[in-house]
């Protein structure tokens, strides 16, 4: 088994406090009894964040920085076949227009219902169509779209963008020129669209856009994977939310690794892999020979100095 576990480390300056005070026996545990492997340094500016690229690698499916096909392995989970095709998700959203930038409304919020959702996409669908996108529906925050435009245009996960300055993230290559003017043919539809006037009366956000992510195609003969990732950070991290976030970590430790250490006990053999936003490390099995064991004990990791790492 691999345990994944994202936003172990945010950036935020409120989480790195909060991570001062944490206490992880379990984690700790697992860390000594494991053997750490090179940290995987990159940056907080990558397309695909640290996590995803640990789940992607894990599962075979990593095309590269930007190109991790979410859309495609989502529909073969779902019991649909993707085929060779190349897709994307497409996620409605607010794109929120400030005095200095455009930022990215965690979609959640918008509490987007399953009527709405179809409506827009109805709407939306004869324009991906002229340019030879077709469109399906999934979710109410989640749409696919098929087309060769996605088989190597790198696109960034939602989880680089929400709350941040969306021009840092747009795709600039030029077969993203279609998306580029796409994007600004659906804000001027949906300005004026029955399920936004509905929403405006009500107080809500408005649904003024879309976000591209998860593109490209699934490699043929997929390995079989034993894989999981942990989610329970993700959401106060995205949030700000170091109390929330810190307890997230405690009850983590104290269920799932609590459990992952009796198993590893019991001589199951498990990889752990912790990602920030900016870097990721793996714990493997420790090695066999008297000498490799007496080695890494001498490497004994820290929770708290690992994680500030990331």
């Amino acid at each position: 088994m691999h345990l994944i576990i994202p936003y172990a480390s945010p950036l935020s300056g409120a989480c790195r406090q909060a991570l001062a005070t944490l206490e992880l026996p379990n984690l700790r545990q697992l860390l000594q009894r494991l053997a750490p492997q090179p940290l995987e340094a990159t940056d907080e500016y990558t397309l695909t964040p640290p996590h995803e690229r640990a789940l992607a690698q894990s599962l075979g499916i990593d095309g590269g920085d930007g190109l991790v096909p979410w859309a495609a392995w989502q529909m073969q989970q779902a019991g649909t076949d993707p085929g060779t095709h190349a897709w994307a998700l497409l996620t409605p959203c607010w794109w929120q227009v400030g005095s200095e930038h455009i930022s990215l409304l965690h979609p959640e919020s918008l509490q987007l219902q399953d009527d709405e959702s179809r409506a827009l996409l109805e709407a939306m669908r004869p324009y991906f169509e002229e340019d030879g996108i077709e469109l399906q529906y999934q979710a109410p925050l989640r749409w696919l779209a098929r087309s060769e435009l996605w088989r190597e245009l790198p696109t960034a996960s939602l989880d680089r963008v929400l709350g941040r300055n969306l021009s840092v993230w747009m795709p600039d290559s030029p077969q993203a020129a279609k998306l580029r003017r796409l994007n600004s043919e659906m804000q001027m539809l949906l300005y004026r669209h029955p399920v936004n006037e509905a929403r405006s009366e009500r107080g809500q956000a408005l649904v003024n856009s879309f976000w591209v992510s998860g593109t490209g195609a699934l490699p043929p003969n997929l390995p079989a994977s034993a894989v999981r990732s942990l989610d329970a950070l993700r959401e106060p991290a995205l949030a700000d939310d170091a109390a929330r976030w810190a307890a997230a970590w405690q009850q983590l430790d104290g269920t799932e690794l609590a459990a992952a250490w009796a198993q590893l006990q019991a001589g199951q053999t498990l990889q752990l892999t912790l990602c920030g936003e900016r870097r990721a490390r793996s714990w493997t099995p420790a090695p066999k020979s008297l000498w490799q064991r007496l080695r890494s004990s001498w490497r004994r990791s820290e929770p708290k100095t690992e994680l500030e790492n990331l």
